[in-house]
């Protein structure tokens, strides 16, 4: 009889919840990787200055940053991260916020040793060094404050320009077609499907960087 009972009961479900609803929350949108960078060994980075210790691998043609215990990258309009700088990599849902502090003629300035008129005495940190103090250095703000990035008679630039700066990069990367190309497909399914959550990932889409990020966010 209790048999019965259940089986009638699992029935009724099934006719009850709608079958379109039951196959949209099994939607799976696949996100092709970026392709990996090769290297011969681990790579020496160096930090950029105006950030709060942003690293950036600077001899290779692609962006590759190491912050807050990630390496990161932008491909093809998306950005993915991972624990390692040369595979694992996993979309991540939003930019990263430190992006906006990147100066974008970074590359111009390394190599020409000159930042903003400044003589730009940049070190350059090997993997192992980085992967052993980025964690102190990131609380004792190590690079801004005992060394100024290496930057020669340079002066930090005053709290309200670096947000103005921000929000000026914001709108700017924004407004790139790659990016709009790829945020529009994310839009329309979200209009058609606004109560379908995101499923668990092994690495967290567009997951909140941390207590550390809120306070870099509001200096």
């Amino acid at each position: 009889m209790k048999k019965l009972f259940f089986g009638t009961l699992l029935l009724a479900l099934v006719f009850v919840v709608p079958i379109p609803t039951m196959a949209r929350v099994n939607v799976n949108v696949n996100i092709a990787l970026p392709p990996p960078i090769v290297f011969a060994a681990p790579p020496d980075v160096i930090v950029i200055p105006d950030t709060r210790n942003v690293y950036v691998v600077p001899d290779i043609a692609a962006d590759l940053f190491f912050w807050n215990g990630w390496w990161w990258r932008p491909w093809e309009g998306r950005w993915y991260r991972s624990h390692y700088y040369n595979r694992g990599w996993a979309y991540y849902y939003n930019v990263p916020s430190f992006y906006f502090d990147v100066d974008p003629g970074w590359r111009g300035y390394y190599r020409d040793h000159n930042w903003h008129g400044h003589r730009w005495n940049y070190e350059r940190i090997p993997d192992r060094r980085l992967q052993q103090n980025w964690k102190s250095w990131h609380n004792s703000r190590h690079w801004e404050r005992q060394g100024t990035w290496g930057v020669q008679s340079y002066q930090p630039r005053p709290q309200k320009q670096r947000q103005e700066l921000r929000h000026q990069r914001q709108q700017q990367y924004e407004q790139r077609p790659e990016v709009q190309k790829q945020r529009q497909p994310r839009v329309q399914r979200q209009k058609q499907q606004p109560q379908v959550q995101q499923q668990k990932h092994s690495h967290p889409q567009g997951k909140p960087e941390g207590r550390e990020v809120e306070k870099q966010d509001r200096r």
